[in-house]
């Protein structure tokens, strides 16, 4: 194994690995063992890195919903205008939903270490304030909450749904929260 000197970005693998744990076997089964063995790290760098598993794990979510918020601000800066803005959320939509399952279960897994754990719960609060705060570019603060909360309903709704509505259903849902809406 590499030392910390010639492997420069351990740290982001660890976090990797992290994260694709917890996507194939949840948050019950994370430990440094484990985790270091999926990033092919000396167990030491575990706790040379990262003060313990809550750190590790605030870590890998905080880089995750990074991701995701990348995702919503790729789609809304295309957007200009309500019309156009009102397309790019139902692309949104439909882009989460049919994109990587990992994504999702990750998703969930936050959410539920959030219901249980406060410091999680600011994290997954962060992330929801940064996903309203672009949907403000084109909506009022009310329409871009319950339009945030669409999104991810219908998201998950349609990864898990045998046979997902199609995207006139996911317009029309859209159309029906930010109609009225002035940004």
């Amino acid at each position: 194994m590499a030392t910390g000197h010639t492997d420069p970005q351990r740290r982001e693998r660890i976090l990797a690995a992290t994260l694709d744990h917890i996507a194939d076997e949840g948050i019950a089964g994370v430990s440094h063992r484990k985790i270091a063995a999926r990033a092919a790290v000396p167990l030491g760098s575990m706790t040379y890195h990262f003060s313990g598993i809550d750190d590790l794990l605030r870590e890998a979510f905080t880089l995750f919903a990074d991701h995701i918020v990348g995702v919503f601000q790729r789609h809304l800066d295309h957007a200009d205008g309500p019309e156009q803005a009102r397309e790019v959320v139902t692309d949104l939509i439909h882009t989460l939903s049919e994109g990587p399952r990992r994504d999702l279960i990750l998703t969930q897994e936050l959410y539920t270490l959030a219901a249980r754990r406060p410091e999680y719960r600011e994290l997954a609060q962060a992330w929801m304030r940064r996903s309203r705060d672009l949907l403000e570019r084109h909506f009022d603060p009310d329409t871009a909450r319950q339009l945030d909360a669409l999104i991810e309903g219908l998201t998950l709704h349609r990864a898990l749904d045998g046979t997902p509505h199609g995207r006139e259903l996911t317009r029309q849902a859209v159309d029906r929260i930010t109609i009225t809406s002035t940004p």
